[in-house]
């Protein structure tokens, strides 16, 4: 990869300030915590707002009761997600740094590697002790991009959407009374930490972009918006799951999946959660519009 044509002095300046932020902001994530034996289940474990019935007919139809345990269940899906998540991208991240091209970031990915690592503990830490397991998650086929700087490209803008749909979660979350104050603070350090790797990340996409947009036909820009759609599309139908359905003892409503997921209602909340990046990548050039396929 060569060195991205923007500016290298700004792109290591907001270097540099990040991660002197990440040192300042450093916390010892596995004393910081406090971690109740239990957590109770008659209140919110998941803002009401981001449940994947909210907008739709179930937001009325269900009790208090069982909203209480689709949130409980909904969250540690959401957890089990960024695990899941957070590992797959570090692995990206970690067979770039140090390497031809990312000299400057290099630093920086020290940052990033150690803070996700600790994220992906406590997300871990949080599903283990409150819901005795992690849920699996779907996987998009990796690209198989032969260019190194179209593939460095999809690689960090995966990294991207997904903090920024995360952060939506985070920000509602660590802002919501109605939720318990172990719950609102895992939500708020995370925020704290993905503020600056959204930062980071835009600046890079952005960069890497410039880089390939000269040499891109129109028909692999239309490729690649297609492939990182359908990412954003798979995370998203991930919060609508049978399998917490079942758990949440909603299993007897039939078809409450397909009844869930292409509802006008979801499909506004959805389109709500992703708006920054959407905003932000068809500014940027890289998406034509700011529609969501449906998977």
């Amino acid at each position: 990869m060569t060195p991205p044509t923007k500016s290298q002095d700004r792109f290591t300046e907001i270097l540099d300030r990040l991660s002197e932020k990440s040192v300042a902001d450093h916390y010892n994530p596995y004393t910081h915590f406090a971690w109740p034996d239990s957590l109770p289940d008659d209140a919110y474990w998941m803002s009401p707002s981001l449940l994947s019935i909210a907008g739709t007919e179930f937001e009325n139809e269900l009790t208090e009761q069982q909203k209480m345990a689709l949130s409980k269940w909904e969250s540690i899906n959401f957890y089990s997600m960024n695990v899941h998540g957070i590992r797959e991208l570090l692995n990206e991240v970690i067979d770039r740094v140090h390497t031809r091209g990312f000299e400057a970031a290099s630093e920086f990915f020290h940052h990033f590697i150690g803070e996700e690592n600790e994220h992906m503990w406590f997300f871990a830490e949080f599903c283990l002790r409150y819901g005795g397991k992690l849920y699996s998650t779907l996987r998009l086929e990796g690209e198989s991009e032969k260019d190194p700087d179209i593939a460095n490209l999809l690689v960090f803008s995966r990294i991207l959407l997904f903090e920024e749909l995360v952060d939506h979660f985070n920000t509602t979350m660590a802002n919501d009374e109605l939720l318990h104050e172990t719950i609102r603070e895992i939500n708020r350090m995370h925020h704290r930490d993905e503020s600056r790797h959204i930062a980071f990340g835009r600046e890079l996409v952005s960069m890497l972009f410039d880089r390939v947009r000269p040499a891109l036909s129109d028909e692999q820009l239309a490729e690649i918006e297609a492939y990182l759609k359908g990412y954003v599309a798979m995370i998203l139908d991930s919060f609508c799951s049978p399998v917490v359905y079942r758990d949440a003892g909603l299993g007897d409503i039939v078809g409450l999946r397909g009844k869930v997921v292409n509802h006008p209602g979801r499909l506004a909340a959805a389109k709500r959660a992703v708006r920054k990046p959407m905003s932000f990548f068809v500014k940027q050039g890289i998406f034509s519009d700011d529609t969501i396929p449906a998977i």
